[in-house]
């Protein structure tokens, strides 16, 4: 992969090695020697037409070690070698590089099967490291370039959470997204989507906390000038337009007269503003759910096995603590192979803070495994009916959200921006999978994606272990 820096190359390989759930061991290339990548020279003994003689064998490489720790780390025999800056490598390891491209080996070290080789690098207008490969490198590479694209990144963003002021001024001003230059006058200036990401990440920080954030901090980030300035500009522009509309009103369906009149007089920029806040308070919602959904999914499953053999002295507690113990391994395992995303470390962590407070619940002397369980099973449906009872609460705040939308602008271009904007949020397509949403389906012209069936089977996932009644009354009220 040849690209920009901070264009996204890492991030990619992060998101692939998630999805497919193998391994990953990245470095970058700069650092290393030929040594370190290679090995160390031993001296040892072998045996030539009968007579002992002295040869120099290698020690494994720190790069292909580091493959093998992974594998017997998490068990996973497939996954890939990430190699960043390959372009930039010394002089000295040039060679043995060129040897690993074709066969996948440093010295006597082989790359293990089920192992990928991805290399990437910048091109050399923006470091000064590079060197351009010869003919012999290129013929064993296949080169994918990465450009820049604010629609690809945008649908990412909406799913990272990136702060909705970022997504709504690039949706705006999309020129801004990733740009460098360099002149005599003012040197190097650019803007990256790594910056507007750490941009983000840092708002949302100095918000929580009461802090500004100025033109000054932005500029940390955004390394254009005119690019940070135009943002710090619209960034209170954003916050006088959150305070403006109260954004957690249309949410709750609160929407008057006087809301829908400054909407309809607001200028495009302004609605794009509102478009981007009702998406991120939404997809904060619909993030929410599916944690606690996937958490008492996998809560669940342990559960339903501890239920079948909860009778006489079976200890119900240790059992639960040793359900809570093989996801924290999971977990580990996941982690050190680099395959951990984010939203499965969320899920499986509020999993384990559930099963912690089941295990809480089973601490009970003197009675029966069979009445010790009955009472971790009134914490699981106490759990179940909470998150249904929150599901109708998104359910509620999609379709005020499509109703001050409809009223405000009616069925034109701010509605196809809102409706798209939800389409690529993967955690509010889960939600209306699960649960429907009417006010979707008549403006998008899908095709209704679950029917009742489906999102009672949905419901029984989290209910596995419930008695049939119970599931009944909870299907009567739940619409996970």
């Amino acid at each position: 992969m040849v690209g920009a820096p901070g264009i996204g190359k890492t991030a990619i390989m992060e998101q692939i090695a998630s999805d497919l759930d193998v391994g990953l061991v990245a470095y970058t290339m700069t650092h290393h020697t030929r040594q370190s990548a290679c090995g160390f020279p031993t001296i040892t003994e072998v045996s030539v037409n009968g007579k002992k003689v002295k040869v120099t064998e290698y020690t494994m490489s720190e790069i292909i070690a580091k493959v093998y720790q992974i594998i017997d780390a998490t068990g996973k025999k497939e996954g890939i070698l990430f190699l960043d800056e390959i372009n930039c490598l010394s002089e000295t390891l040039a060679p043995a590089m060129l040897e690993f491209l074709q066969y996948k080996k440093f010295g006597n070290w082989q790359l293990p099967e089920g192992w990928v080789l991805v290399t990437a690098g910048n091109p050399p207008q923006f470091n000064k490291s590079v060197k351009e490969f010869d003919v012999a490198t290129q013929d064993r590479l296949r080169i994918i370039d990465i450009d820049a694209d604010f629609n690809v990144w945008k649908e990412y963003a909406i799913n990272k959470g990136v702060h909705p002021a970022v997504i709504g001024f690039l949706s705006i001003n999309g020129g801004w997204f990733y740009k460098i230059t360099s002149s005599a006058a003012h040197g190097k200036q650019f803007a990256t989507a790594r910056g507007w990401e750490d941009l983000s990440t840092t708002i949302k920080s100095y918000e929580k906390l009461g802090f500004d954030v100025d033109e000054e901090l932005i500029s940390q980030f955004i390394k254009v000038p005119e690019a940070a300035q135009k943002f710090a500009v619209y960034y209170r522009l954003f916050k006088k337009y959150r305070m403006d509309y109260g954004i957690q009103d249309i949410i709750d369906g609160n929407i008057g007269d006087v809301l829908i009149a400054k909407a309809v007089s607001a200028k495009f920029d302004e609605r794009l503003s509102i478009i981007s806040m009702l998406t991120d308070a939404v997809t904060s919602l619909t993030s929410a759910y599916q944690q606690t959904f996937g958490a008492l999914s996998l809560a669940a499953r342990p559960l339903r096995k501890i239920k079948k053999q909860a009778s006489g002295d079976f200890d119900v507690r240790e059992a639960i603590l040793s359900a809570k113990a093989d996801i924290e391994r999971d977990m580990a395992k996941k982690k050190e192979a680099n395959s951990l995303s984010s939203s499965e470390k969320a899920i499986d962590s509020e999993a384990t803070r559930f099963l912690s407070k089941y295990a809480e619940a089973a601490e009970s002397s003197g009675k029966t495994a069979d009445a010790i369980f009955k009472k971790v099973k009134a914490a699981f449906s106490k759990d179940s009916k909470k998150l249904a009872a929150d599901g109708k609460t998104i359910s509620h705040a999609l379709d005020s959200c499509f109703k001050f939308v409809s009223q405000a602008w009616g069925d034109d271009q701010e509605m196809v921006l809102w409706v798209t904007q939800i389409t690529t949020t993967v955690a509010t397509m889960m939600f209306i999978a699960q649960n429907g949403c009417d006010e979707y389906y008549k403006y998008n012209g899908a095709i209704k994606i679950s029917e009742n069936k489906e999102r009672e089977n949905l419901i029984n996932e989290i209910s596995l272990f419930l008695d049939d009644d119970e599931k009944a009354s909870g299907s009567a009220s739940a619409s996970a």
